[in-house]
C-alpha cells in the first residue's frame, strides 16, 4: 500500500468521523448533507480502491463485473434507508438516475476526456452488446408494470403481484448472464487482459479483504447519515424529489464509476472502462432495483414499484438506445461524448421542476 492509498483511508475515515460527530448537533442541514455526501464519496472511493486490487489479474469482462457489484454497494445501502424512510419516490428515480448516470454522463465523460487525450479509442463490442440487449429487455420489463398502471388494465389490481413476478425475471436474468459471463463462449467474455506495463505494487489479499470489509461496515453508517440530511436538504435548497433521486443521490451513490471509467479511459483502457461501465448499469436494472422491489415488502417502510413515471421510463430508454448505438461499432470518438454529456442536461433541466 503506498502512501496514497493511506492518505485516501486516513482522509476517509476522518470525513466519517466529522459527519458521525455533526449528525449529533443540530447544524445547517446543508452543511450536513454536504458532509454526509463527502463521506459516501471517499468511502465509494475506497472500495474502488480494494476492488482494483481484486480485480488486477483477471481480464475486462471480470473486473466489470467485480468493480460494478461492490461499488453499487454503498448506492444499495442508500436505497434502504431511504425506502425505511418513506422516500420511495427518491429511490425509483436514483436507481433510473444511476443507470443514466452510467450509461449517459459518465460514459460520454469517459468517451471525450479519453478521446481528447487518446484520440479514437477501440475496445471489443461482443459483450457491450450483449449488455446493450439485457439492458433493453429490462427496460420492457419494467416498462410492462408501468404501462398496466397508466391503461388502467385488470392487472393494475394485482400490481404488487407483477411486480414481483417481474423482479424474479430479472434476477433469474442476472444469474444466468453472470454464468454466461463466467463459462460462456469465450470469444464475446474472454478478452485478454492488457498489457498493463508496471504497476504499483499490489496489496496483499488479507490486507483487500480487511478493507473491503471495512469499507463496506463503513458504508452502511454513512448511507444512513447521508439519507437522514438529504431530506432536510432538499426542503432547505427547494430540490424536488424526483431531481434529488435522479442527479444527487445516483452521482453520489455512484461515485466509484464515475471516478474509475472516466481514469481508465484517460489510459487508454477502453475495455476496461465499457466494461465497468456498463455493468454497473446493467446490475442496477436487473439486480439491485429487483433485489430492492423484493425487500421493500419487509423493510417496514414504503413499498416500492416497477410503475414509472412516463418521463423516468422515457429517460431510461434514451439511455438504453443511445449507449447500446455507441457500443455497437466498438469504437468512440470525443465527439460522441459531448452528444452524450449534453442529452444528460437536457434531461436534468426537464426533472429540475419536477
Amino acid at each position: 500500500m503506498n502512501k496514497k492509498d493511506i492518505f485516501l483511508i486516513i482522509a476517509a475515515v476522518s470525513v466519517a468521523a466529522v459527519t458521525g460527530f455533526a449528525t449529533r448537533f443540530d447544524i445547517n442541514s446543508v452543511l450536513l448533507f454536504v458532509l454526509a455526501a463527502a463521506s459516501l464519496v471517499m468511502v465509494a472511493m475506497i472500495v474502488g480502491k480494494a476492488t482494483e486490487q481484486l480485480g488486477s489479474r483477471m481480464g475486462p469482462a471480470a473486473t466489470g463485473v467485480l468493480q460494478s457489484a461492490l461499488g453499487n454497494l454503498p448506492e444499495l445501502f442508500v436505497c434502504i434507508f431511504a425506502l425505511r424512510a418513506g422516500l420511495d419516490t427518491v429511490v425509483k428515480s436514483a436507481l433510473i438516475g444511476s443507470i443514466l448516470g452510467n450509461s449517459v454522463l459518465v460514459f460520454g465523460m469517459a468517451i471525450l476526456f479519453g478521446g481528447l487525450k487518446n484520440g479514437r479509442q477501440y475496445f471489443h463490442s461482443e459483450a457491450p452488446k450483449m449488455n446493450s440487449v439485457l439492458m433493453i429487455l429490462a427496460f420492457a420489463a419494467m416498462a410492462v408494470p408501468t404501462l398496466t398502471h397508466y391503461l388502467h388494465t385488470p392487472a393494475e389490481s394485482h400490481i404488487n403481484m407483477l411486480d414481483i413476478l417481474v423482479a424474479a425475471v430479472l434476477i433469474i436474468l442476472f444469474i444466468c448472464s453472470l454464468i454466461f459471463s463466467i463459462k460462456g463462449d469465450r470469444s464475446i467474455v474472454g478478452e485478454e487482459p492488457e498489457d498493463e506495463g508496471p504497476e504499483e505494487k499490489s496489496w496483499s489479499l488479507t490486507l483487500t479483504l480487511i478493507v473491503l470489509a471495512g469499507s463496506g461496515l463503513g458504508a452502511a453508517f454513512v448511507s444512513e447519515w447521508f439519507v437522514d440530511a438529504l431530506k432536510p436538504a432538499m426542503t432547505t435548497l427547494g430540490i424536488n424529489d424526483v431531481f434529488a433521486g435522479l442527479i444527487v443521490v445516483a452521482i453520489a451513490g455512484n461515485a466509484i464509476e464515475n471516478l474509475v471509467g472516466i481514469q481508465l479511459a484517460l489510459k487508454n483502457k477502453a475495455d476496461y472502462a465499457v466494461s465497468v461501465i456498463m455493468n454497473s448499469s446493467l446490475q442496477i436494472a436487473l439486480f439491485l432495483y429487483p433485489l430492492l422491489i423484493i425487500l421493500s415488502f419487509f423493510l417496514g417502510g414504503a413499498v416500492l414499484s416497477f410503475v414509472l413515471s412516463p418521463l423516468l421510463l422515457a429517460a431510461f430508454a434514451l439511455a438504453v438506445i443511445v449507449s447500446a448505438f455507441i457500443v455497437f461499432d466498438g469504437e468512440s470518438i470525443w465527439l460522441e461524448g459531448v452528444a452524450l454529456i449534453g442529452l444528460y442536461i437536457i434531461i436534468a433541466a426537464a426533472f429540475w421542476w419536477g
